[in-house]
């Protein structure tokens, strides 16, 4: 198989394809390191999380090691659970043409090598999270079930986002959890806030394929919501503005982090009105940009944390 074929459908021209080793490339594309969208987008609620409970204990002395090991972590764990994914969905990728070129379904890999490299990476996980006390590796843990069981859940539900919601959030216990040894009713808001950021951005991502997704059966909350899904980013995208801003509330937050919201809130308005469902580009595009919609929060939270331990 040429190098071009068995290049991504959907990510082509990346540093991967360019620059890495010839036996890399199929493993770095199992772990989604030629889009690393995903693991910036888990990365997020780690770093408000880890900068929020940073500015209520008003100590940020940990806080750039803490900001190391999540960045690590995530994109770890992120491949991971994306061979994990590739894995389980390997039969249906290959009836998606957006997902047929993916390394398991066009043959760059066996589900053997797949396996071990998932292990690999989860060991590394594993490393990071032995950094932190034991009430955080135990909670880090604990999310490794949400993981298992995403893949099997478009087969099963419409509502898959919220189990993806519910296992890209974690992060936003786990701030909590380095930081106090304990998840408080501040990171439980937080973590509903993410839940529902994430439910509205994957409703976008999964645009991209919904009508591939209709002929195989596969659910989706973009299949669910059709033509009403400017409604429903509404409805998920406003309720995570408002509980991450209880969760400010709960926390004594100062003018910085209720600035970052509402650029926070400001950007996800602008998704929502640039939004056409029938162009799976620029729904690429929107999903892509909540990258940066999370990094002003952050931005706040940071600031935030930083007066409050002045």
């Amino acid at each position: 198989m040429s190098d071009t074929s068995a290049r991504v459908a959907d990510s082509t021209g990346n540093w991967v394809d360019t620059l890495a080793p010839q036996w890399a490339r199929p493993y770095l594309r199992l772990s989604r390191f030629d889009r690393p969208i995903g693991s910036w987008l888990l990365l997020m609620p780690c770093w408000w999380s880890a900068a929020l409970a940073s500015g209520m204990a008003h100590d940020v002395h940990r806080l750039p090691l803490i900001i190391v090991l999540f960045f690590i972590g995530a994109f770890v764990m992120r491949g991971a659970g994306c061979t994990w994914n590739d894995i389980t969905d390997r039969d249906l990728d290959d009836k998606v043409e957006r997902t047929r070129s993916r390394p398991l379904p066009s043959g760059q890999v066996t589900t053997n090598q797949a396996l071990a490299f998932m292990v690999a990476q989860a060991l590394i996980g594993l490393v990071v999270l032995l950094q932190f006390n034991r009430f955080a590796v135990a909670t880090g843990i604990a999310s490794l079930l949400i993981v298992a069981i995403y893949p099997f859940m478009k087969r099963i539900t419409w509502w898959p986002q919220i189990v993806l919601g519910l296992a890209f959030s974690w992060g936003a216990l786990m701030g909590f959890a380095v930081t106090f040894g304990r998840i408080d009713v501040t990171a439980l808001v937080l973590y509903a806030g993410a839940i529902s950021w994430v439910i509205g951005y994957d409703t976008i991502y999964a645009h991209q394929d919904a009508d591939d997704d209709a002929l195989i059966g596969i659910k989706s909350t973009a299949r669910l919501f059709g033509a009403h899904t400017h409604q429903a980013l509404i409805l998920f995208y406003g309720l995570s503005v408002m509980l991450i801003g209880v969760a400010l509330a709960s926390a004594d937050a100062r003018w910085p982090a209720w600035l970052g919201l509402g650029a926070f809130a400001v950007h996800l308005g602008w998704q929502i009105k640039r939004l056409r469902i029938d162009d799976p580009e620029l729904c690429k595009r929107l999903f892509y940009s909540n990258k940066h919609a999370g990094a002003l929060l952050f931005a706040g939270l940071l600031t935030d944390a930083v007066m409050r331990a002045a």
